[in-house]
């Protein structure tokens, strides 16, 4: 699969680059002719300050932020992220403010969760929601209910990757889209082309990777 990789920049900020391999690949909810490598731009730490600069855009001027909650990794880019948003500037709304880096954890029943000594971070806070991709929604959904549980304020959601964004149900801040990536598909496991025609399963995609079948 590697041999037929290929790299995606940024068009505006051509030093944020992914790694993109076509193939034949699962999740527990979906097939995908591609998997995303964004392990870069999450842990590389120079990659992921030029991320968190890019993200942080639309929220510099307008947008007041207490927490950044952090999912599926991104907690280097969160706290670059949190480093941007509160920079000296007069026209930065968060400039001089402590801004907090958390990120839930999943109880016994796959839920959602914040630590007792985290909860005061999230109750009546404004939360940045952020997030390695978007594909489904479910991720999203299953932050969303958990901050609202904790009496969170979600006043934006961040992304490195929104597969399909004019289907979103919330407005998704993201570095790339499916647009982005040509002939991107995604197929619920008894609809999918690729297996239709015959086609193996190349690997199972899973959180920080993918293993081959």
């Amino acid at each position: 699969m590697k041999r037929k990789a290929f790299t995606v920049s940024l068009e505006k900020n051509p030093g944020i680059v992914v790694n993109v391999i076509p193939g034949h690949f699962t999740t527990s909810h979906f097939h995908l002719t591609h998997y995303l490598d964004l392990d870069d731009l999450k842990t590389n730490s120079m990659r992921a300050r030029e991320v968190a600069a890019e993200l942080s855009l639309p929220y510099l001027s307008s947008t007041l932020i207490d927490t950044i909650v952090c999912m599926e990794g991104t907690e280097v880019i969160g706290a670059y992220l949190a480093e941007e948003l509160s920079r000296q500037g007069t026209s930065v709304l968060n400039a001089g403010r402590e801004i907090h880096v958390v990120t839930p954890l999943n109880n016994v029943n796959k839920q959602l969760i914040f630590k007792s000594n985290t909860e005061e971070l999230i109750d009546e806070k404004n939360i940045l929601l952020l997030v390695s991709s978007v594909s489904s929604g479910i991720t999203i959904k299953s932050a969303l209910e958990c901050l609202s549980y904790y009496n969170g304020n979600a006043v934006g959601i961040s992304a490195l990757f929104n597969a399909f964004p004019e289907t979103s149900e919330h407005r998704i801040n993201s570095l790339f889209t499916s647009e982005d990536f040509p002939d991107y598909k995604m197929f619920s496991p008894d609809e999918c082309e690729m297996c239709k025609s015959g086609r193996k399963l190349d690997a199972i995609i899973m959180q920080g990777g993918y293993t081959r079948i």
